[in-house]
């Protein structure tokens, strides 16, 4: 799934529609903004043999999940994002074990895409973005 598949079909119980600024024109923003700092901080996770499935979380509040490497307030944006992996989804149970193998299919390049892991008051969903 990419960012404009989730732009055009916001969740929730329909009121959304009218709005003309979803948040998640506001994470478009902040990613482009972020994109540098997320493919370092996702090389040095591979290189450094952390994680080859790093897993990067968007969110706009409170999340218990991965450490915060870009925080909205410190930086004057909409998203804080944290960096997390595969390996730590499972354990928590987002991702199930059984469905480990499917994921790892569908990842896509880390020099080329970042996964996201994005966060809003209807639920979340895994994305990955091109690096700018």
């Amino acid at each position: 799934m990419n960012i404009e598949e989730l732009l055009a079909e916001p969740s929730g119980n329909g009121n959304e529609k009218g709005k003309s600024n979803s948040p998640l024109e506001s994470l478009k923003i902040d990613l482009n903004f972020y994109s540098d700092a997320i493919k370092e901080v996702s090389a040095d996770l591979v290189s450094e043999q952390f994680s080859a499935h790093p897993i990067f979380v968007a969110h706009q509040h409170s999340v218990k999940i991965g450490e915060v490497i870009l925080d909205k307030m410190e930086l004057n944006t909409s998203w804080t994002i944290n960096v997390s992996s595969l390996e730590e989804f499972v354990e928590r149970g987002i991702i199930k074990e059984d469905r480990k193998d499917y994921f790892i299919k569908q990842f896509k390049p880390v020099d080329q895409y970042m996964c996201l892991f994005v966060v809003v008051p209807e639920g979340a969903n895994f994305v990955f973005y091109p690096f700018k």
